[in-house]
């Protein structure tokens, strides 16, 4: 059996340098990110957005869910690919950082399909589950504080259209899933959401060990 090529710094920059398509609204967006107080941390990598654009296209996505807004990078790579006509709901606990990346929407010309929820995720998403009832949304995507993972996926799994995808972001945690000295909430909680996923018979499953661990769940 094949085994995965070890992708090395220099493996790395030649895979973006051959894939990654980026303009200067994104890369500015990067760049003010990476300003921020663990905002290299945070952000979501810049191929792990385009590749999550290419799924709300593939799956003909027009309702989109995020969960964790932080600076707005990958709500505006997933409402780029949205069909006219779509709308990609954005759901943060603070308003600072959307007000950081509404300029940057504007520039790309698709302010007016995105809509920021302000709350405690669970309370938004239960109140979407209604709200976009009976049709519910496409593709979720979850990458907000990784203890409350498990409530997140059992939210996003009744918001979701049968056929709909959720996507979890972070869920190799820095590596921290392996390290048996790591016992904090938020590597428990994903450890924990890991393994109630493999055993989960209302998904299909993918994880892919790519950018900090980014794990696909399509609803049956």
């Amino acid at each position: 059996m094949a085994q995965q090529t070890e992708f090395s710094p220099a493996l790395l920059d030649y895979v973006r340098a051959v894939s990654l398509r980026d303009d200067e609204i994104l890369s500015d967006l990067r760049k003010e990110t990476v300003e921020l107080p663990m905002g290299r941390a945070m952000q979501v990598m810049a191929e792990e957005a385009q590749f999550l654009a290419l799924l709300v296209a593939l799956i003909g996505a027009r309702t989109v869910v995020e969960v964790g807004t932080f600076t707005g990078y990958s709500t505006l790579c997933m409402a780029r690919a949205l069909p006219t006509g779509g709308r990609l709901i954005t759901v943060d606990i603070s308003e600072k950082w959307p007000v950081i990346a509404k300029p940057y929407w504007q520039r790309a010309g698709v302010a007016d399909r995105i809509d920021v929820r302000i709350g405690a995720a669970t309370d938004v998403l239960t109140t979407l589950a209604t709200e976009l009832a009976p049709a519910g949304a496409d593709l979720i995507f979850v990458d907000a504080d990784k203890a409350g993972y498990p409530a997140y996926y059992e939210k996003a799994l009744q918001l979701a259209r049968p056929g709909g995808l959720i996507a979890i972001d972070n869920t190799v945690f820095f590596g921290r899933v392996v390290d048996e000295n790591a016992s904090d909430a938020d590597t428990v909680a994903v450890r924990e959401l890991n393994a109630a996923l493999l055993e989960d018979d209302r998904v299909d499953l993918a994880m892919l060990s790519m950018a900090d661990g980014l794990t696909l769940a399509r609803k049956r």
